[in-house]
């Protein structure tokens, strides 16, 4: 829907190219967009007549790309402070003989705050405005997350293992619980969940409580499936099932169900998937470092399953850039296909925004440009070499785009990135607090 700015406004962006990622994918040159009480007012084409309108502050885009800030599906903040610690490994080595250790020995309150801290500030720089996090001592998270001004699903993270936070694993669901009726109600930005770990990790009981506590509560589970195909086979040998096929047989799967990865799965598993509505998180850079395999995300949006983009934590990927993360699922899979028609441009442009919105429950608040929805905005500074001539603007998102070409992101009709600098935080002082946490982080052994 476009409409006309006929009212006086707070904000009021323009000489833009507006990539709406509406249903029909509208794209304006020379486009305008109105901002009202952090609500988005008005889409429309205009030219220079649009500063006669009424509004406390004009953003000229430069004839920049303006699109919705970009929804990262999975993260865990705080393993920023763990970025290049333990790389080149299998993940049952990477994740139990380093990550682990590495968390009971250093993470703390204060150290995941300053993790989530440096997270928030990254994403934020390169065009993230939403993200959903699962970790441990996510209260402290979520302060962190409130003090950047990004918006984000918040998960306490639950295992069956003496955790961060929650040395005594019985209270491993209690915990989940208590958080989410903490922060319900504490902020419009910040949506708290529930993240199962695995289900290798997370007992049946554990796995069919935590839901039963999500759904009570109203509130979206995480979990990772089928990352792996030691994974898969371990649910084989233990369950005689799939991990999908596990999970639906607790009960787990639904709608309000964010599986994670979903790397080996099957045709069975997808229609399990299908059929119970789950949304999927696709990290395609964690999955090609770690040699988990390539999740059939072709056949899944085929099966019209909703899909959603993510970076996983730094300790898997090492950066939380979106874009490249979009440059690389798409390319990914074309290879994987042999077929460069697969994953279009504007399939991961939507990935990474609209669908990705929707695989967290927040489709009708975000994801795309449109009056009503909020103003999560950002503009990106295309008077550069590399994006140069601009043929198709969803083609340079898709390819040729980086996190650093970002000049301003907005957040609930809130700037905050302003010509690439933070408004409101020191960035070089939570800088420094990692840096120090890093400095007493030491590898186990040299790799």
């Amino acid at each position: 829907m476009i409409c006309r700015c006929e009212m006086q406004l707070d904000m009021l962006i323009h000489n833009a190219v507006i990539v709406t990622v509406n249903p029909d994918f509208d794209i304006i040159q020379n486009g305008v967009i109105g901002i009202r009480n952090g609500l988005i007012k008005c889409v429309r084409a205009g030219g220079k007549e649009v500063l006669s309108t009424p509004a406390s502050e004009y953003i000229d885009a430069g004839g920049g790309i303006v699109m919705p800030g970009l929804v990262n599906v999975h993260t865990h903040l705080p393993m920023s402070l763990f970025r290049g610690l333990a790389d080149d490994l299998p993940l049952a080595e990477w994740l139990n003989d380093h990550i682990f250790p590495a968390e009971a020995r250093h993470i703390t309150p204060e150290t995941a705050r300053i993790g989530a801290l440096l997270s928030c500030l990254e994403m934020l720089l390169s065009g993230t405005t939403t993200c959903c996090d699962g970790y441990f001592y996510e209260a402290a998270v979520a302060e962190a997350i409130l003090e950047t001004g990004i918006r984000a699903v918040a998960g306490q993270g639950v295992i069956d293992f003496p955790a961060p936070g929650v040395p005594d694993p019985s209270r491993n669901v209690a915990a989940a619980t208590e958080f989410v009726e903490k922060w319900r109600h504490r902020s419009p930005l910040i949506t708290p969940s529930i993240f199962c770990h695995s289900p290798y990790t997370c007992s049946s009981e554990t796995l069919q409580k935590a839901k039963q506590a999500a759904d009570r509560l109203g509130v979206l589970l995480q979990i990772h499936v089928a990352e792996t195909q030691s994974e898969r086979d371990q649910s084989l040998a233990t369950t005689g099932m799939t991990p999908v096929a596990y999970l639906d047989s607790l009960g787990v799967l639904d709608e309000n169900t964010l599986a994670v990865h979903a790397v080996w799965v099957d045709e069975a598993d997808l229609e399990i998937l299908a059929r119970r509505n789950v949304k999927i998180a696709h990290a395609p850079e964690s999955n090609m470092k770690l040699a988990a395999g390539v999740a059939p995300v072709p056949r899944m949006l085929e099966m019209g399953l909703t899909v959603g983009l993510g970076t996983d934590g730094c300790a898997s990927n090492n950066n939380l850039d979106l874009f490249g993360e979009m440059d690389m699922a798409a390319k990914l899979h074309k290879v994987t296909a042999s077929d460069p028609t697969v994953m279009s441009a504007r399939t991961v442009v939507r990935m990474a925004t609209i669908m990705g919105a929707k695989a967290i429950g927040l489709g009708n608040a975000i994801g795309s440009l449109e009056p009503g929805k909020q103003a999560d905005i950002i503009i990106i500074n295309t008077r550069q070499p590399h994006l140069t001539p601009m043929y198709h603007p969803e083609s340079h998102l898709a390819y040729v785009v980086r996190g650093a070409d970002v000049r301003d992101v907005l957040v609930a009709g809130r700037v905050v990135v302003r010509n690439r600098r933070l408004v409101a935080l020191d960035m070089d002082d939570i800088r420094d607090q990692a840096a120090a946490v890093g400095a007493r982080i030491q590898p186990l052994q040299p790799v």
